[in-house]
């Protein structure tokens, strides 16, 4: 997978460029100057990012995701990982008939529904899946392949189906392996 070095990523003029980030030069990406990119960060081939977007720490954006923050704005926090083809947005048309649709319609003689969308740590969402605007999924979520989140989760719970409901609860060993991880990397960087 091809990635861009250092300098070309700061010549992009993100609004915020974390250390030790992988950006396919294969992902298409849009509003650089509203793009805020945490340490260790990863973003592969064939993905989409366009509007207000904050990314944090240890967030793997995996190929053919499409990141739509809009005005409102996406924000991942750290430890989170799209699978294939997630789909994250924060506005959308009307579709009730009562107004027109779609981005060459002047504003006046249509409707849309904007909302902040948010990814709370350890949340994990697998492919396909469909994250709609203003939805938070809580710490710990994880949204099964092909899901459609409408509606606020519950933390550390596993929801599947369309649309997206809690299947059971999901186990929190993660967080002590996360503390060891943090522990043991902060050790390096402190040796070097």
């Amino acid at each position: 997978m091809p990635y861009y070095t250092q300098p070309e990523l700061e010549n992009l003029g993100f609004k915020s460029l974390g250390k030790n980030i992988k950006v396919s030069t294969l992902a298409s990406i849009y509003n650089h100057e509203q793009i805020i990119l945490g340490d260790n960060s990863r973003i592969d081939d064939f993905c989409l990012l366009s509007g207000k977007i904050k990314i944090g720490n240890f967030v793997h954006i995996t190929p053919y995701c499409l990141l739509a923050g809009g005005e409102k704005g996406i924000t991942i926090e750290d430890f989170c990982t799209l699978a294939y083809g997630v789909k994250v947005f924060t506005q959308s048309d009307d579709y009730s008939g009562v107004t027109m649709t779609n981005s060459t319609i002047p504003k006046k003689y249509k409707k849309e529904f904007k909302a902040i969308t948010y990814i709370k740590r350890h949340s994990i969402i697998g492919t396909g899946a469909t994250i709609m605007p203003g939805v938070t999924l809580e710490e710990g979520t994880s949204i099964g392949a092909m899901a459609l989140v409408l509606n606020n989760t519950q933390p550390w719970k596993i929801y599947t189906g369309t649309p997206a409901k809690p299947l059971k609860a999901r186990k929190k060993d993660l967080l002590k392996l996360e503390k060891e991880f943090l522990f043991e990397i902060n050790q390096h960087d402190s040796i070097q």
